[in-house]
């Protein structure tokens, strides 16, 4: 049996923790700034995590879709989770991406993760066989993966990036697995979020993976949002979530619409490099995207900015 070299894992014997870990809150996907030759920029990855850090943020997760993790090499993976470990305080969980296309490839992603300090594994369904990946191999990869992790495992559902989209049932048995913790769930499908709720083991926690549907999520029983938009507006992104758990509907629906515009600039509409672009245009350091993305135009960059100072956001 694997044995965590991780002094704040909660589940080295791969049973329940007296005390789950909680993913309620604000989370942001971030991004891995690149520099002029490509390489990973991690003087700039700690000065953005030192400032986001002043915000009442639950965690990051760090090496996700956001993070171009599937462009980017396990050493390199590695780097990242290490840095940001050192400065990602305590009170703040550190989520990592450790996806594979293979079980077994995700389990010593999910191992090198833990290594780095991780507190949470996030793995992204399996893709590259389609149709082959019914929801008997799902919920077998998950248990498989969720026995071997020395951390809680998260299940990643991002329908849009992997063409798989994992049902509410398969979700809700893969959850029975006491290391499997929760979901992040991208599809926007709120009939079937508030499924995975009705189906699920008490103390399965899901999280609304896109800032678009955070309120109607928290809604129908998520604890939390996954959010790009909160790399750029934690602020707002918190206070839907504050406003929401203090029963202030209408108010933080509102907020909810006022930042629709924002969100899907720098989610849909122009990628991660909009989203590198948004965080240069406040003062982060955004860096490159890495081949094959490409940079945002001028043209799209002055639509951007206009769409931020709309948005209140700049």
């Amino acid at each position: 049996m694997y044995e965590s070299t991780n002094p704040r894992s909660t589940n080295s014997q791969f049973t329940n923790p007296q005390s789950p870990v909680s993913l309620a809150g604000v989370f942001p996907p971030i991004p891995t700034p690149f520099d002029g030759k490509g390489n990973i920029d991690l003087e700039a990855l700690t000065e953005n995590l030192e400032r986001w850090n002043e915000y009442d943020l639950a965690g990051y997760v760090v090496m996700g879709s956001n993070g171009e993790a599937v462009l980017c090499s396990e050493e390199e993976k590695a780097s990242v989770w290490e840095t940001a470990r050192k400065v990602i305080p305590p009170g703040k969980l550190l989520i990592a991406g450790t996806g594979a296309e293979s079980t077994s490839g995700t389990i010593t992603l999910t191992r090198r993760a833990a290594e780095a300090g991780a507190d949470v594994a996030l793995a992204v369904t399996p893709h590259y066989f389609g149709g082959l990946m019914t929801s008997e191999a799902l919920v077998r990869h998950y248990e498989v993966l969720a026995h071997a992790s020395p951390i809680p495992v998260m299940i990643y559902n991002v329908p849009k990036f992997t063409g798989v989209d994992m049902d509410a049932g398969a979700i809700a048995r893969a959850g029975q697995h006491p290391n499997i913790i929760g979901l992040k769930e991208t599809g926007g499908n709120i009939a079937k979020m508030a499924d995975i709720v009705r189906l699920a083991e008490p103390g399965f926690q899901m999280i609304a993976g896109s800032a678009a549907f955070f309120f109607a999520g928290l809604a129908v029983g998520a604890v939390g949002g996954i959010l790009a938009l909160a790399n750029i507006a934690p602020a707002q992104s918190i206070e839907i979530h504050r406003l929401f758990q203090a029963g202030r509907w209408d108010e933080a629906a509102e907020l909810q619409r006022q930042i629709l515009p924002v969100n899907a600039a720098v989610t849909a509409r122009f990628g991660i490099s909009g989203l590198k672009a948004a965080l240069e245009m406040l003062g982060y350091r955004g860096g490159l995207v890495r081949m094959p993305l490409l940079e945002l135009g001028e043209e799209d960059r002055r639509t951007l900015r206009d769409v931020l100072v709309e948005g209140g956001v700049l």
